[in-house]
């Protein structure tokens, strides 16, 4: 028996509830269901889920948690023309991922396709559906407006008994698509358009993933999802709030039909800008090449966001920040940025690597020496232990912090400059070597050997510290530094005649080739590394190249919010 978590609706612990949780405790007070809690998240398998989707992830499986109750993964395959098994093994793979656990509570809609056809049986030979010979056209057409009633169908008024043998005949393949439907036979003159006879069963001939050519007559949304947490005993099915005008009709089946009266209760669903969260528009960007598959870091896909290196549990922080509403509105990405660098500051290690190498000798540095240094793994955490790199004459820095000509407020090196090298000495440059073309191929600097880190010589004072990596120890790699997808905060925001594509950032992703230290072998897929001051990165788990690659997760602060204020 499930049990309230609060005393009194008007108590501190009770006003911090969302509302959903509202309901449910007002529930278990009644009785209702006998206490039980049951909730499911119900994917259609038409493509990979998305950060919106882990909103609802949570929120489902965290009820049945947090209640003592169940949560069922439910596959609302309904559609064979647009469903395929690879997108139901990435959403299982995805509510795994993100730490939660049907147990053996999987189930399809397709499971219950004989049991769907016998409710729509009975509710032909009740009156309340009927076979229609009207095109997709002609029913739009007749539909009506929310201000002008519909018109009726000419074969609204057809017997039950010739319903009921033209439903038999569609089921066994006699017509074509398109060619008839079933309809509920309800309102045309209602205010909820969704009431207005809706079709309930289409023709379609084509393979299913799980049940192949068993059917050709496949029950739409409206009326499998309902059924289909009916059947299943679901207590309360959450719904995002484009299904609120739904919910009417949700009910008339569930009263028409006599079963099991699950509850629908709606709520904002997550909406991020500079995001796009429709999976048709998704699949565009995949289809068409702007980027590389469902699991492109740069796409706000479960799987994107993983290969990224975003971990389950800043995923499960962010839903719960953003926490469940009644009303729409749209959440800064900056937030999802902010809890993975959160997350990841306590966790990953600490590494130095550089993307973009420019040579720096040290000329008064023993030829052939070298010392061994010693750092944190994670200052975060005093139990992570530390890390051993070498020193030596030759290293690597990046080259944006090295300028011949500094601006007034540019504190790192140049010539006659002294900055210190992170965890290391003070050093200062006094010379620039060029190719033919001026460009700075070298640069020549003096060290002071008595302000090694940790010593009492270290505490000498310079504006600037830069990391660097020892160039005869560094080891190559690939960085993929990937921005944010589009440029504008609504990509749908465009100018007519284009569309949301038109909103992509060209700078996306940016390949270079750099080094980093090493000791952190092997390099495991997604391991996780705060690369000193360029930002979290993540061995990419696909990669193919002879080196290794890594993906930057985010940067380590908010660039984009210079930008918005500028």
């Amino acid at each position: 028996m499930n049990k309230s978590t609060n005393k009194e609706p008007g108590d501190k612990e009770s006003r911090s509830l969302n509302f959903i949780e509202h309901i449910i405790e007002e529930d278990i007070r009644n009785n209702k269901n006998e206490q039980r809690v049951h909730t499911r998240f119900p994917p259609e398998p038409n493509g990979y889920l998305h950060i919106g989707h882990a909103k609802s992830i949570c929120l489902n499986f965290g009820l049945a948690e947090k209640y003592n109750g169940l949560c069922n993964l439910r596959f609302d395959d309904t559609n064979p023309l647009t469903e395929s098994v690879e997108f139901v093994d990435s959403i299982k793979e995805d509510v795994r991922w993100l730490g939660f656990n049907w147990e053996e509570r999987l189930y399809f809609a397709s499971d219950y396709f004989e049991k769907f056809y016998e409710f729509a049986v009975f509710l032909i030979k009740k009156g309340k559906a009927y076979v229609c010979d009207l095109n997709t056209e002609q029913i739009a057409a007749d539909r009506g407006t929310p201000t002008r009633p519909g018109n009726e169908s000419p074969y609204r008024n057809r017997t039950p008994e010739e319903n009921v043998d033209l439903f038999r005949r569609m089921r066994e393949g006699e017509f074509k698509n398109g060619e008839r439907v079933l309809r509920a036979k309800i309102d045309m003159a209602s205010p909820n358009m969704h009431m207005r006879d809706p079709v309930m069963y289409r023709i379609i001939h084509a393979e299913h993933h799980r049940t192949g050519n068993k059917w050709c007559i496949y029950p739409t949304y409206d009326f499998a999802h309902g059924q289909s947490d009916s059947i299943e005993k679901i207590t309360h099915s959450i719904c995002t709030l484009e299904f609120e005008v739904h919910r009417p009709l949700y009910e008339w089946f569930i009263r028409e039909l006599e079963i099991f009266p699950s509850r629908q209760i709606e709520f904002a669903r997550l909406e991020l800008n500079y995001t796009i969260m429709s999976k048709r528009k998704l699949m565009q960007l995949v289809d068409e090449g702007y980027v590389n598959g469902w699991d492109d870091p740069r796409m706000p896909t479960i799987s994107g966001l993983r290969r990224r290196g975003y971990t389950p549990e800043a995923i499960r922080s962010f839903a719960e920040r953003v926490g469940i509403a009644k009303r729409e509105n749209v959440i800064d990405v900056a937030l999802l940025e902010h809890t993975i660098r959160e997350d990841l500051n306590k966790k990953a290690t600490r590494l130095m690597a550089v993307t973009d190498p420019l040579k720096l000798v040290i000329t008064n540095y023993p030829e052939g020496g070298s010392e061994e240094l010693e750092a944190p793994l994670n200052p975060e955490d005093p139990d992570a232990g530390t890390r051993k790199f070498s020193f030596s004459r030759e290293l690597y820095i990046e080259r944006d912090d090295f300028m011949e000509e500094p601006p007034k407020k540019f504190f790192r090196l140049a010539p006659g400059r002294e900055v210190r090298l992170k965890y290391a000495y003070i050093i200062k440059c006094v010379d620039v070597v060029k190719d033919s073309t001026g460009k700075i191929t070298k640069i020549h600097c003096v060290y002071d050997p008595e302000t090694r880190s940790g010593t009492p010589g270290s505490t000498r004072k310079v504006k600037s510290t830069i990391h660097w990596v020892s160039a005869p120890h560094a080891k190559p790699a690939r960085f993929r530094l990937f921005d944010r997808l589009f440029r504008k905060e609504d990509p749908d925001d465009v100018e007519e005649g284009k569309d949301f594509k038109s909103s992509i950032n060209p700078g996306s992703l940016r390949v270079v080739e750099g080094y980093i230290t090493p000791g952190t072998d092997p390099l495991n897929p997604l391991d996780k590394f705060q690369f000193e001051r360029l930002g979290y990165f993540c061995v990419d788990p696909v990669s193919t190249c002879d080196k290794p690659v890594f993906n930057r997760t985010v940067t380590l602060r908010d660039a984009w919010a210079k930008i918005k204020n500028r």
